[in-house]
């Protein structure tokens, strides 16, 4: 039996991929444990893993989320103004739980992984979410901070390795941090940029999306493996709609469901209230999904407003479902094979959206024009133009039918059993 670390930071679409591969590693006799934030313990100890706290501690406080998913400037303050002034703490945490760790599985933004993995002379696994974190030149993504760049797409490789070496460029003095801390630990200095390329496992890279959303490229990380999405959706078979939710789905044709995730959804903006005003608009029925926000007053009975409800149980039932694009509510609203618009914040959002607009399956919707008239336009052509719902239903299937989780931990296994029969 191997001892592996799993640790991640971020929001609950990055937690919940770790989770479902834990619970599989569990299954196949391994010990699991995690190091993430504090506000986690209580979900993870109640599935009964071993829980670390590693700083930064996550935040809920509407301001400061609103800084992190600015679309123009969220990536490089939540870099330079919360995970790598806290690099160090992180690595003292990590170091902790992984002392005794036989293989580290690590999130993309654990920018300490690499250096505990080092240290200790352990081997360790990366793993990202979405096709944005590989940069690929053959495959170029929307970039938040620079979306007019989309345009270079179908302008073939080099101006796009163009971009690349724009974003490393811009991102050089935000790594400083790292090298410095590298230095400090007498580790080999890095060749690329820590934050854009030189940044994954030489001995394993976990695409974990499905290949629907993109095919591996020439210029993606060596020993990369997509495995599709792995789903984890709450407590699994103790989550179910409560009996009102249950009864409104049950009473009229499917809602449409509008949900900012669990990071956006913190600082919605007026994202509700102009959600209400179209689907009013539109005169359909809708289902809000709210988090912590207060339900608006006296809301028509054909428009209902809860805090959670699995997406796995409300998305299936959806005529077309409203999100921000994060990779774990875009692959649940894959899954589901119902049409989607998505209104990105930051970070792969954008991205996310134009792959399934690709797709066929969604429209995108700029954050700063959704207003109500323009919503009701856009979900009118996703509703009532079946080609949308026939393409996502064919997507949908080709995403039942994947198994991310036993393909991640095939692949996870593999590098453990080279460690234990002394392989490089």
């Amino acid at each position: 039996m191997s001892r592996v670390v799993v640790t991640t930071i971020g929001s609950l679409g990055d937690l919940h991929p770790k989770i479902a591969i834990a619970l599989e590693l569990r299954q196949r006799g391994h010990d699991v444990v995690f190091a993430t934030h504090k506000g986690y313990q209580a979900k993870i100890e109640a599935l009964g893993f071993e829980f670390h706290e590693m700083r930064p501690d996550g935040t809920n406080h509407p301001l400061e989320i609103a800084r992190m998913t600015d679309s123009k400037t969220g990536p490089e303050y939540v870099i330079r103004n919360w995970l790598l002034p806290s690099l160090r703490e992180t690595y003292t945490d990590l170091m902790n739980a992984a002392k005794d760790a036989d293989l580290m599985i690590a999130g993309e933004i654990v920018y300490a992984a690499r250096l505990v993995a080092e240290k200790l002379r352990i081997r360790w696994v990366s793993l990202v979410l979405s096709p944005l974190s590989l940069f690929s030149a053959y495959d170029p993504s929307v970039i938040a901070q620079f979306p007019v760049l989309a345009k270079l797409r179908g302008f073939g490789v080099l101006p796009n390795q163009g971009v690349i070496q724009l974003l490393k460029a811009v991102t050089k003095s935000w790594a400083e941090p790292i090298h410095q801390l590298r230095r400090e630990l007498k580790l080999p200095q890095l060749i690329g940029n820590p934050i854009i390329d030189d940044k994954f496992s030489p001995y394993l890279v976990l695409a974990m999306f499905s290949s629907v959303l993109a095919k591996p490229q020439p210029d993606w990380a060596e020993n990369t493996v997509i495995t599709g999405f792995a789903f984890y959706d709450g407590d699994r078979d103790k989550a179910e709609l409560t009996p009102e939710l249950q009864q409104f789905l049950d009473a009229g044709e499917p809602p449409l469901v509008f949900t900012l995730g669990s990071a956006a959804v913190i600082s919605p903006g007026t994202f509700y209230q102009e959600s209400i005003k179209a689907a009013t608009q539109l005169n359909r029925r809708a289902v809000l999904l709210m988090g912590e926000n207060t339900p608006p007053d006296n809301l028509s009975k054909d428009i209902m407003a809860t805090n959670y409800v699995p997406y796995s149980q409300i998305f299936p039932r959806a005529s077309a479902i409203v999100h921000q694009g994060g990779i774990g509510t875009t692959a649940q609203a894959l899954r589901s094979g119902r049409p989607t618009l998505i209104m990105p914040y930051t970070y792969d959002q954008p991205d996310n959206a134009a792959r399934v607009q690709r797709l066929g399956t969604s429209r995108t919707i700029n954050r700063k024009k959704y207003t109500a008239s323009l919503v009701a336009m856009e979900l009118s052509e996703l509703v009532e133009n079946p080609g949308y719902t026939a393409k996502a239903t064919e997507v949908g299937r080709i995403i039942q039918a994947e198994d991310g989780v036993k393909v991640t931990c095939d692949a996870i296994e593999n590098v453990v059993y080279s460690t234990e029969n002394g392989c490089n």
